[in-house]
C-alpha cells in the first residue's frame, strides 16, 4: 500500500508542476509589483498622492498604471530582457520615497528582491496548497481501505500518524495562500517560504499542548504501574518516554525562541538547524501518534461471527497452574467471542491456546489455558493445544499448521491483551496468517507502558527503513532552509 500511495503522491506532485507552469505561461504573464511608501499616512491624504516612478534599465522592465492604496503603491510589471533594475518612487516634491529592486530571469520571470514575490506565485501558493490537502486525503484513503487482516501493517501506521501532518500543513498553506490574494503586500511570498520550509517547527508547535497531555498522563500512569509491579527497566518505559517528549518540546521551544543576530547565511543556518530538529522530532511524533491510533483502534476492532479458529497468545502464568489476571484476560475475552458466535449462529470455533514451556514454568502455557478452557465448560473436542512456540511469531506459525490440517480454509482469529493486538497483527501477517485479533482489557494504569513497549517493539524491526526515511526528511527540509 505504501508503494501505491506513493505513486499517487508522486502523480498529484507532477500535475501540480504542469499546472504551475501552464498557469504562469498562460494566466500570469504579468507581474504586480507591490512597493511599500515610507511616508507617514497622516502626512497627505493617499488620494491626493501622485508618484513618480523612474525605471533604472527600461529595456528589462515596463511599467503600466500605478494605483496608489494605504501604505504602497501597486503597479503591473511587462518584463523584457533579462537583468537587475531598480524602481525609484519620488513624490510630488520630488523627494524619494521608495527604492525596489526587480530581477527579470531568462523566462521573462520577474523576481521581486525585497518580498520574493514572482510571476506566477499565486499559482505555486495554490499548487502547494492543494498538494498538502490530496496527500493528507490520499493517507487517509489508504487507512480508512485498510480492514480486517490489512489492518495490520506498518503502512497503517504511516497513513494515520503522517495524514496528521499533512492535514495540519495543508491547513495553514490554505491560511497564507488564502491570506496573500486578499492581502498581498501584508502576506509576501517570505512569509509561504516561512510556512513550507518551517512545516515541521509550526506543527511541533501547534501540537505542544496534545503532547504535554500524553506525556503527563502516560507518566502518571508509569508512576502508577511501578508502584503496582516490581521495579524493572522496561515497567519504566512510559515515565522514560514521557520525559523525552517534555525535553524534545523544550529544546524544540529553546531553539526556535532564542535571540539570533548574524548574516544572512548564519540565519540560514540557524534555520536549518532549527527546521531539522523539528523534522526529526515529529517524524517520531507522527510515528508515535499512528502507533496509538493503530493500538487503540485494533484493540476496539469488533470481528465478524465467521471464525472457525480462535489462537489464544499466552504469557506468564502461576507456579500452581493457575492463571493470572493478564492471561486469564485473554482466555476469557477468547470465550467470550466464542459463546457470542455460537449463540448468534450456531457456529463452534476451535479454539487453539498457544504457548510453550518456559524455564520457571511448570507446564506449557497452552496446556494451563487449555484446563481453565475445560473448567469453564468448553467440550476437550474443540480445543488444540499449540505448546511449541516461544514467541508471538511462532505462536502464529505453529498454529497455522494446525488450522492447515484441520482445515486449510477456515477463517481464524487471535486473542491477546488490548495493548498487543496491533503488533500481534503485524506478526500474524509475517506468518502468513491471514487473521483479525480481539483484545482482552488490562488495568489502566499497565496499558500505557506496555503499549509503549508495543510501539518500540514495531520501530525495533524496521530501524533501518526509518533511520534511511527520516535522514531523507531532514535532508529535504535542510536544503529547504537553506534555499527559501
Amino acid at each position: 500500500m505504501l508503494r501505491k500511495a506513493a505513486k499517487q503522491i508522486a502523480f498529484c506532485a507532477l500535475a501540480l508542476i504542469v499546472f504551475c507552469v501552464v498557469c504562469r505561461f498562460t494566466l500570469f504573464r504579468t507581474f504586480t509589483a507591490h512597493i511599500p511608501i515610507n511616508q507617514p499616512m497622516e502626512v497627505r491624504e493617499w488620494s491626493e498622492f501622485h508618484p513618480r516612478v523612474d525605471v533604472e534599465r527600461p529595456e528589462v522592465v515596463r511599467l503600466g498604471d500605478v494605483q496608489v492604496r494605504d501604505g504602497y503603491l501597486s503597479m503591473p510589471v511587462q518584463p523584457g530582457h533579462a537583468g537587475d533594475t531598480t524602481l525609484t518612487v519620488y513624490d510630488q516634491e520630488g523627494k524619494q520615497v521608495a527604492y525596489h529592486l526587480l530581477r527579470v530571469g531568462p523566462w521573462g520571470t520577474v523576481y521581486d528582491v525585497q518580498t520574493a514575490d514572482f510571476t506566477g506565485d499565486n499559482a505555486v501558493l495554490i499548487a502547494v496548497t492543494l498538494f498538502w490537502l490530496t496527500v493528507s486525503a490520499i493517507m487517509l484513503w489508504h487507512y480508512s481501505q485498510a480492514k480486517g487482516p490489512a489492518y495490520y501493517a506498518y503502512s497503517t501506521i504511516y497513513f494515520a500518524g503522517f495524514s496528521v501532518f499533512a492535514l495540519v500543513t495543508g491547513l495553514m498553506m490554505l491560511r497564507i495562500t488564502v491570506s496573500r490574494l486578499i492581502h498581498p503586500m501584508e502576506f509576501t511570498m517570505f512569509h509561504a517560504y516561512s510556512t513550507i520550509n518551517g512545516a515541521s517547527r509550526q506543527f511541533m508547535m501547534l501540537t505542544l499542548p496534545v503532547l504535554v497531555i500524553f506525556a503527563l498522563a502516560m507518566a502518571v500512569s508509569n508512576i502508577e504501574l511501578l508502584r503496582h509491579e516490581k521495579p524493572h527497566p522496561r515497567n519504566g518505559l512510559g515515565l522514560a518516554v514521557s520525559v523525552l517528549l517534555l525535553a524534545g518540546e523544550a529544546l524544540g521551544l529553546a531553539l526556535t525562541m532564542r535571540d539570533f543576530a548574524g548574516s544572512e547565511w548564519e540565519m540560514r543556518l540557524q534555520s536549518m538547524l532549527e527546521n531539522v530538529y523539528a523534522t526529526a522530532f515529529v517524524y517520531f511524533e507522527c510515528m508515535l501518534l499512528g502507533s496509538v491510533i493503530c493500538g487503540i483502534t485494533a484493540a476496539r476492532h469488533q470481528p465478524e461471527m465467521d471464525k472457525d479458529f480462535i489462537i489464544i497468545l499466552g504469557c506468564w502464568f502461576r507456579k500452581d497452574g493457575t492463571l493470572p489476571p493478564l492471561l486469564r484476560g485473554r482466555v476469557d475475552r477468547a470465550l467470550a467471542f466464542w459463546r457470542q458466535q455460537k449463540e448468534q449462529t450456531g457456529k463452534e470455533a476451535i479454539l487453539i491456546p498457544s504457548g510453550g514451556q518456559g524455564a520457571n514454568e511448570p507446564m506449557p502455557e497452552a496446556e494451563a489455558m487449555r484446563r481453565y478452557l475445560v473448567e469453564q465448560g468448553v467440550p476437550e473436542t474443540l480445543i488444540r493445544a499449540e505448546t511449541q512456540s516461544k514467541n508471538t511469531y511462532q505462536n502464529m506459525a505453529f498454529s497455522k499448521e494446525i488450522m492447515e490440517e484441520i482445515n486449510a480454509e477456515g477463517k481464524p482469529l487471535f486473542a491477546t491483551t488490548n495493548y498487543h493486538v496491533f503488533r500481534s497483527g503485524v506478526w500474524a501477517a509475517q506468518a502468513g496468517l491471514c487473521a483479525e485479533g480481539i483484545g482482552g482489557k488490562t488495568k489502566w494504569w499497565f496499558w500505557p507502558n506496555a503499549f509503549m513497549r508495543e510501539c518500540a517493539g514495531l520501530l525495533q524491526r524496521r530501524w533501518k527503513q526509518e533511520i534511511l526515511l527520516l535522514a531523507l526528511l531532514m535532508a529535504f527540509f535542510g536544503v529547504l532552509s537553506m534555499v527559501l
